[in-house]
């Protein structure tokens, strides 16, 4: 049972606070049919929330106190039996009728979301910046549709997204392809390694990414794969591999997009809440949408 202390604020009352002129919006994506490996990741955005409770309002480290900032949550969309076809338009649909926001969160489901609602960021996709935080680029290939293995290249080949505003965050070792990792490097997508970012640091990777594209796109959409985590830290992200990023990193690069002007849209995705161990992987998630939410209300 949880401890009722007024002057501990908990992030579930917070997110209940329905306000009529919302700064952020929540918004559950409740997707797994494009999954290519098994996944309830429908069951996450849920389970997620229900988790809020455990966390706090205040971000003890940065001194934030997001307690104040004006939310409202959007509830899940009825999408969960939706094909990955017309998942694709109905997405977009529901995006663009949303309320104005200066922050749209999502809470996925599969990585499938992440084409239909960048897309929806802008009627010019040249003027949309990607960035990914993910153990694979996510560029397979469409001759049997749209996947969760396929958002990077949907947007660019049927949407028009630019390879060179995308910069991919997190990629490591033995979750890709040399095929598909040329395909990156011929459209002109940044690719920033695990190693790269412990030789230079989050921070700094982020800051590059942000400022490279904040200076040719309009808006900055961010993917969030949680499985650009160890598996050790997430083990019910079945894309995650030995050999990623901690939790820590993960959050200070989460932090530092959703404190960017630029960035206009967030999805935290690929986590399957009925292989999860003890909550572990879903507390990970609670964190990082926290985290994103400490860092907007920091701006």
């Amino acid at each position: 049972m949880a401890i009722l202390d007024p002057h501990w604020p908990r992030a579930n009352v917070w997110l209940a606070g329905e306000s009529a002129d919302p700064d952020l919006l929540v918004v559950g994506v409740p997707s797994s049919r494009a999954s290519l490996s098994l996944s309830r990741a429908d069951l996450t955005p849920l389970e997620v929330r229900d988790r809020l409770g455990r966390f706090s309002t205040f971000h003890g480290e940065s001194g934030v106190d997001f307690s104040s900032t004006k939310v409202r949550d959007m509830g899940n969309w009825a999408v969960s039996d939706l094909d990955p076809i017309p998942l694709v338009g109905e997405l977009m649909r529901l995006a663009a009728g949303l309320p104005r926001a200066a922050l749209k969160l999502y809470l996925g489901g599969d990585n499938a979301i992440t084409r239909p609602l960048a897309a929806a960021e802008t009627n010019d996709l040249s003027a949309l910046g990607l960035i990914t935080f993910d153990t694979h680029h996510d560029v397979r290939s469409l001759e049997n549709g749209p996947s969760n293995g396929t958002p990077v290249r949907g947007l660019i080949e049927e949407h028009g997204l630019p390879g060179v505003n995308v910069v991919q965050i997190g990629i490591h070792s033995f979750a890709n392809s040399a095929e598909y990792r040329a395909y990156c490097d011929g459209q002109g997508i940044t690719t920033v390694t695990v190693e790269q970012i412990e030789r230079i640091g989050m921070r700094a990777a982020v800051d590059v990414a942000l400022s490279q594209l904040s200076a040719s796109c309009d808006a900055i959409y961010v993917d969030v794969d949680v499985d650009v985590l160890d598996r050790a830290f997430a083990p019910a992200c079945p894309g995650a591999r030995p050999g990623g990023l901690t939790v820590r990193q993960l959050a200070e690069g989460v932090t530092r997009c959703a404190a960017h002007e630029g960035v206009t849209a967030m999805d935290f995705v690929e986590v399957d809440a009925a292989s999860d161990v003890d909550g572990q992987t879903i507390d990970v998630t609670a964190h990082l949408l926290l985290s994103a939410v400490a860092g907007f209300a920091s701006r």
